[in-house]
């Protein structure tokens, strides 16, 4: 390994031992030019020795930056940036959501998107957009009276706001994430108790059909309204889940 490579390699001692922050870390060297086109990656037992994570975390963050197109993999020399680091499309893998604060990053993103995309929704919607929107949500309605999570029929519902905009490019980015965007193992609905469980179905159908009764009369002041309280009361519920498992998390 050149100086070079140790010189960009250092920048990587102090990152916490997570998959996702490493594989972070390493976007961000290739994405800024510290870590160049065709330049050679540190060996998994360098990284592992500068970061004090384990051979599986380093593998499974190199796989990650594989998937993107970042980098190739040639046998027996190692892995390398790729000659066109650049990734051709963007994408949320499962494995990218393995900590609840992803998922918090996720909600972030959302949150830009669709709240331009519920005012635009309530500007442009159709009858048929009603429609479509009402069948979405009686559905989501219908999963959660059942005591399901209603992950499919809930991302069902907020793509259905963004095929109302009338724009094809917010239905194909909100395709990108698919129903993984909040995934099921940090809903949790299995440690509620039936009195939780139930509240926390109300609140879920009070806030969409507030977003779809704000859409449907054409209300864009309140629909992008609706549309950031339900998104970021989500994410309060999420934080607050993250601290609760933080507590009684054993010590390392």
């Amino acid at each position: 390994m050149t100086d070079k490579d140790n010189a960009v390699f250092n920048t990587f001692q102090q990152a916490p031992n997570l998959r996702s922050n490493l594989a972070d870390m390493l976007t961000a060297q290739i994405e800024s030019g510290d870590l160049k086109p065709g330049q050679r990656l540190p060996t998994e037992q360098a990284i592992m020795t500068a970061t004090g994570v384990s051979r599986t975390i380093v593998r499974e963050a190199l796989a990650a930056l594989r998937a993107k197109g970042l980098i190739t993999t040639r046998q027996g020399l190692g892995a390398f940036v790729s000659n066109d680091p650049t990734p051709r499309s963007f994408s949320i893998i499962p494995n990218d959501l393995q900590s609840i604060d992803e998922v918090l990053r996720v909600l972030e993103l959302r949150m830009g998107v669709e709240y331009e995309a519920a005012g635009l929704a309530a500007l442009r919607r159709t009858q048929e957009d009603i429609e479509r929107m009402q069948d979405r949500l009686d559905a989501l309605d219908k999963a959660l009276e059942e005591g399901g999570y209603g992950a499919q029929e809930d991302y069902a519902f907020h793509r259905s706001i963004l095929v109302a905009t009338h724009n094809s490019y917010y239905g194909r980015l909100f395709d990108t994430f698919g129903n993984i965007m909040v995934p099921r193992q940090w809903a949790r609905l299995d440690k509620m108790t039936s009195a939780e469980r139930k509240r926390h179905a109300a609140r879920m159908r009070r806030e969409h059909h507030a977003i779809f009764a704000a859409i449907r009369d054409c209300d864009e002041s309140a629909a992008r309204r609706a549309i950031r309280s339900h998104l970021s009361k989500s994410a309060a519920r999420f934080e607050e889940l993250r601290d609760a498992t933080a507590q009684t998390a054993p010590p390392s």
